[in-house]
């Protein structure tokens, strides 16, 4: 079970000692990277474009690889939009003002938490079985596929609901390129007639 997150209190970063020397260019100077971040967002659209563009940010200055990096994107956009539609806003706010709370974590090993928190709502984050044809409900599922690990924690007391995801690179990402190949297209059979 994971602990409270984020570890790191806000803003406190670890050292990175990436200064490399390479013949004929100047020396980098190190640079302190975050390895945590958390960020209120408003409860609502609005926000959730930002959020994505600071993880982004965040987490290429951090060395994250670009999978890890496009999968993080999109579970935190899940769960942004989750949180807004299905759940209330921190603290005493009324829906449509107020906050949700964003955070993200990359361990010592690389594995990487993303966490959404909002003010808890009147059901439990689970995955649908949405039809084929309906326009919403797949988030959760999505998140699955993508996800080490992921679950739901509530605090009781406030009435808070976090959804934390970990990701971490794999195999899946390895081969992505070969899964995706492109359908190989021969356009001279179709216009033989033509000639």
């Amino acid at each position: 079970m994971l602990g409270r997150f984020p570890v790191q209190a806000i803003g406190e970063s670890t050292p990175w000692r990436g200064a490399k020397e390479v013949s004929g260019v100047a020396l980098m100077e190190a640079q302190e990277v975050p390895t945590s971040s958390c960020m209120a967002i408003p409860h609502g659209p609005a926000g959730v474009g930002a959020a994505r563009r600071r993880m982004r940010t965040e987490l290429r200055t951090g060395g994250v690889s670009e999978s890890v990096v496009d999968d993080a994107v999109l579970v935190l956009s899940e769960l942004l939009s989750n949180a807004c539609r299905h759940g209330r806003p921190l603290g005493a706010a009324e829906v449509g003002d107020g906050a949700v709370r964003a955070a993200w974590q990359v361990g010592p090993t690389g594995r990487l938490t993303v966490e959404v928190t909002d003010g808890g709502g009147p059901t439990r984050p689970v995955p649908a079985t949405p039809s084929v044809t309906a326009r919403g409900g797949r988030g959760l599922n999505i998140i699955s596929a993508l996800a080490r690990d992921w679950g739901v924690r509530d605090d009781r007391a406030s009435g808070e609901v976090t959804v934390w995801v970990v990701l971490e690179e794999s195999d899946r990402h390895s081969d992505f390129a070969t899964r995706v190949a492109p359908p190989v297209l021969d356009f001279a059979v179709p216009f033989d007639d033509l000639g």
